[in-house]
């Protein structure tokens, strides 16, 4: 049996546990067991070393004496003060002599000596005065007014003030559409169908492409293409926009020539768009007789274009027509077997990509008897989202024909739903269809209309005729036509899409004939075309109907097409004042059916391999994310575009899954005027509800923000350098210092966050000769244990100092969770974040190339209050070699008096390891365990310690993960398949805290 000795490594937070094979009796009383003594010496010789090494090289203590030198109010100082003239570096008091009279004048001990948890400046203070015994303070004098203040963030003002944000940039994009709808629809009155019209085109696929004989082919031609910026790098043309024509639809058709050759009129507002706001992307006309213009010009490859129609794209449906409750009634009698019935699914399958997410429907197949192809939703309707048509789309193949077709049963059941949800006030409270899809009905059903449907007929009726028969088609067309709907006859595959697609125009007539300009939005989806950092960008759409306003057509109601433009969300985030949400803060958006538009836990994409994306990954809700929202009291809030707070404690997941943080947020949102989004802020309680101003004169803070070693995140906008064309080439430090010198006034900025970032970057300039100076000795870091030095503050400015300019750093945007990104802190600043300020905090990176080094960080305070800001975090990469080689000489050492050790880690019988707070193992004699969870290696050990209490289990409940599934037959090879993972919590470890009377067990 195994005995445990578990000894906390004060200043760190790292866990020694030893191992020992033998009997637990023996090591707790028996001569040859490890004394506690000994284990504690271990602990601490390390402890003590790793972290004086840790404090010395990241200049910790450095930073922590030049902030409180600013910051520290002066004797009769109104603490309350506003912020005053700038502060110079050159200016400020003699840190030593103020921090000594402050603490004697507050009634301090001299010499005191720190306390385990002792706040680190009120030590330093102590420190001060002990070093200075006999300074004299100078008399009291009238203090200036602080050049820093804390403030507590107005949650409430806060998300205001962003939806303000989101609404313009959401209204410009919209203006945007608008004007190409204006121009659509004039250039369409002004020009005359000509059935022989023939003239060359710039078709998408076809666009430099030749011939055998070397010559531009048919509808292709010359066309420019360079490599653009802000189109990820791709080929296009700005002053051109090109027509792409679906697979099944001939190039020079009538009515395709006479679309592509009006539109033409686009170009010229396409590109008026583009200059007005560079930051837009892809503009374009989605035409109802199949045919898509985009602009830029871009080249599709074959393989785009074949699976490609406008038609069936989320933004064309739902700016073509209004949220509607569709119930498909699917004939399964004996007569629609074999291709019939085929032709049926591939009617119903195509009925469900016209439907969006504010659409609700039902599928019902009929013979003698009524059957709804999901058991389960019985007499309802359902949300038309991706996770349920694909679910009906799975139950369609298991329809068989049989038996003989009672239409009259089967309407009446349609109807009788559709009445009790109108009533009832759920679904779409919009228009009304049952599609009917069939090979005849022998009569026409006027009883059952006139019960149901008569006089009001707010249900349409839109019969698909299954195969080339026409007997009993009349019947059908008189169903159509009394109901206000439109037949249509499908003889093969082929005709499935064009003829399903006609109903959209009759569903779109109200809207036209009234001319209702309804500007719609989709949902999150991911544009492949644009790929960031991390896969395909995930966008938005703002889309507007086009309509015919021709004199002769205009009573007609006739759709001519869609125009959109696509957002994509990164433009959101920039918008996001992350310095103001703090180090956990983050603001988050959702749709009016509660689909994510953007969140920091909404994972689109695998991990692994390609980064392919989820097939689910537009529809997760945000009770899947904020899922310790039981009750969806702030889901349901923000659904129905409220404006309140929210507070409940949260679990979050940091490092890849791996590590929890718990935390209790306040959540504060409101909707975003003119969109059906709303908008969230969640702050953190405690350090996250604080922030502080400081002032410093602009040319210090130039000077210091130009440096070579300092950087501003990459994905925060300090200045928008993206509206303005000759704006795009600088970089944000060369935008501040044009914007701050006033030499480029059209330049938009962040004042106060340009402010905060001077303050920092003078403020933290003194590491950069403490570093050099470090570097320089060459008595220091012999060994180059040490690689890096590193520090992050809380407006998003970093500097990096290289020990070892051969080093290989992993803060690299490489890995996401070690940088400042649009919607979270580096890793190593959150983790750090949550310890005693002066508590450093090691790990490994998980990452593939990074298990070489460890990091190790700790976070810098204002003042010493759990409600102080947390301002910076500094820390330093090491080998791993050299930080377990510091851990095997600790744990040589012993209390014989002669220096020779009975027993050590050396020992065969003996295992050692070092972990971290939450189970990783850091050190171990077997190197491959370096990294791992604890638990993989010793089991058994693992579960005894939670018995014990030293470590607590966490559940935390993961919505969005997939599982892989083998699926296949028995004589044939499997093929995997993703389906939603059983919702089974993730289970996490977290280290206890241990009290100081309660250091050891065994």
């Amino acid at each position: 049996m195994e005995g445990i000795c578990r000894i906390q490594v004060l200043h760190t937070f790292l866990l020694l546990w030893i191992f020992i094979g033998w009997n637990v009796a023996a090591v707790a009383g028996s001569q040859q067991g490890i004394p506690l003594s000994v284990v504690k010496l271990w602990a601490s010789a390390f402890g003590g070393e790793i972290k004086s090494i840790s404090a010395k090289y990241s200049g910790s203590q450095l930073l922590q004496k030049e902030l409180w030198a600013i910051t520290a109010p002066r004797p009769g100082a109104n603490s309350t003060s506003e912020a005053g003239p700038p502060v110079r570096a050159t200016s400020r008091l003699n840190p030593k002599i103020t921090a000594a009279c402050l603490w004697e004048e507050s009634g301090g001990q001299r010499g005191s000596p720190r306390k385990y948890g002792e706040g680190v400046q009120t030590a330093f203070k102590k420190r001060l005065q002990a070093q200075n015994p006999g300074l004299s303070c100078p008399e009291k004098y009238k203090e200036p007014e602080k050049s820093v203040r804390v403030e507590e963030i107005d949650g409430v003002k806060l998300v205001k003030d962003l939806a303000v944000k989101m609404e313009e940039m959401f209204q410009r994009k919209a203006e945007a559409t608008r004007r190409l709808v204006e121009a659509a629809e004039e250039a369409h009155h002004q020009h005359e169908e000509n059935p022989d019209l023939q003239f060359e085109y710039f078709n998408a696929v076809l666009i430099n492409e030749v011939g055998e004989d070397e010559k531009p082919v048919e509808l292709g031609g010359e066309f420019i293409l360079e490599p653009n910026d802000h189109f990820n790098n791709l080929s296009v043309n700005l002053s051109l926009s090109v027509v792409q024509v679906p697979t099944n639809m001939y190039n020079k058709d009538a009515d395709i020539m006479n679309g592509v050759y009006w539109s033409e009129a686009l170009n010229k507002v396409f590109v008026e768009n583009f200059e007005r706001d560079p930051t837009l992307i892809w503009q374009y006309f989605g035409s109802a007789k199949g045919f898509f213009r985009q602009y830029p010009g871009v080249k599709w490859n074959s393989d785009q274009s074949i699976s490609f129609d406008c038609r069936n794209r989320k933004w064309y449906i739902q700016a073509a027509t209004s949220p509607k409750d569709v119930v498909i009634l699917v004939d399964v009698s004996g007569s629609m077997k074999g291709l019939r019935l085929t032709i049926a699914r591939q009617t119903v399958s195509s009925i469900l990509d016209t439907l969006g997410d504010n659409d609700f429907f039902n599928i019902i197949a009929y013979n003698q008897e009524i059957h709804y192809v999901e058991p389960c939703l019985n007499g309802t309707l359902v949300r038309a989202d991706t996770t349920n048509k694909d679910h009906f789309r799975e139950h369609l193949d298991k329809l068989f024909a049989k038996g003989i077709g009672l239409l009259g049963e089967a309407l009446t059941e349609a109807f009788t739903i559709l009445n009790d949800f109108n009533q009832t006030g759920r679904g779409s409270l919009c228009s009304q269809a049952i599609m009917l899809v069939t090979d005849g009905a022998t009569e026409m059903y006027d009883d059952v209309f006139e019960k149901y449907n008569w006089p009001d007929r707010k249900v349409r009726i839109f019969p698909y005729l299954i195969g080339r028969e026409s007997a009993f088609a009349d019947n059908l067309k008189w169903m159509a036509c009394a109901n206000k709907g439109y037949f249509s006859q499908i003889s093969t595959l082929a005709d499935v899409q064009e003829n399903v697609m006609r109903y959209l125009h009759v569903m779109s007539r109200p809207k036209v004939i009234d001319h209702e300009h309804d500007t719609v939005w989709t949902e999150a989806y991911a544009d492949s075309a644009l790929r960031g950092k991390s896969g395909p960008a995930l966008t938005t759409t703002v889309a507007m109907p086009v309509f015919s306003t021709k004199n002769e057509t205009k009573n007609q109601g006739i759709l001519l097409g869609v125009a959109g433009t696509d957002i994509p969300l990164q433009e959101l985030m920039k918008l996001i004042p992350k310095h103001m949400l703090g180090i956990h803060g983050y603001a988050f958006a959702i749709t009016n059916n509660g689909y994510i538009l953007t969140h920091p836990d909404l994972r689109p994409l695998y991990q692994e391999g390609q980064r392919r994306r989820k097939p689910y990954y537009s529809s997760v809700d945000l009770s899947e994310v904020e899922w310790e929202d039981k009750d969806d009291i702030l889901r349901n809030a923000m659904v129905n575009r409220r404006t309140g707070t929210f507070s409940m404690d949260v679990k979050r997941t940091v490092d890849r899954g791996r590590r929890v943080l718990k935390m209790h947020n306040d959540y504060y949102y409101t909707d975003i005027k003119g969109t059906p989004f709303s908008v969230g802020v969640a702050l953190s309680r405690g350090h996250g509800k604080y922030f502080f101003r400081g002032n410093v004169s602009m040319d210090a803070g130039l000077r210091d923000l130009e440096q070579p070693d300092v950087a501003l995140a990459d994905e925060w906008t300090y200045c928008n350098t993206e509206e303005k064309h000759e704006h795009r080439h600088l970089t944000q430090i060369q935008a501040i210092k044009l914007f701050m010198t006033g030499r480029r006034a059209h330049l938009k900025c962040d004042r106060e966050l340009i402010q905060e970032v001077l303050f920092d970057a003078v403020v933290t300039a003194p590491l950069k000769s403490y570093w050099n100076s470090l570097a320089l000795n060459k008595s220091e870091n012999p060994d180059k244990g040490v690689e890096i030095a590193f520090l992050g503050t809380r407006t998003g400015l970093s500097r990096t100092n290289l020990f070892v300019p051969t080093a290989q750093n992993f803060l690299t945007a490489e890995d996401e969770e070690g940088v400042f990104n649009a919607d979270h802190f580096p890793l190593w600043y959150r983790r750090a974040a949550e310890q005693v300020p002066g508590t450093f905090v090691y790990s490994i990176p998980f990452s593939t190339a990074s298990e070489s080094v460890v990091l190790a960080s700790t976070a810098i305070q204002l003042l010493d209050d759990r409600k102080s800001p947390i301002v910076a975090a500094v820390g330093i990469q090491m080998k791993l070699e050299y930080f377990q080689r510091k851990f095997w000489t600790a744990c040589r050492q012993c209390t014989a008096l002669d220096g020779k050790c009975i027993i050590s880690c050396d020992s065969e019988d003996i295992n050692c390891y070092l972990i971290d707070n939450n189970g990783f193992i850091l050190v171990t004699e077997e190197k491959s365990q370096t990294g791992l969870f604890f638990g993989e290696v010793e089991g058994a050990v693992m579960s005894k310690l939670l018995q014990m209490g030293s470590f607590k289990r966490i559940n935390l409940y993961d919505y969005q993960a997939l599982c892989r599934e083998y699926a296949g037959s028995s004589d044939s090879a499997r093929t995997l398949s993703d389906f939603p993972a059983r919702i089974q919590p993730v289970q996490l470890v977290e280290r206890r805290p241990l009290s100081q009377s309660s250091e050891t067990s065994g």
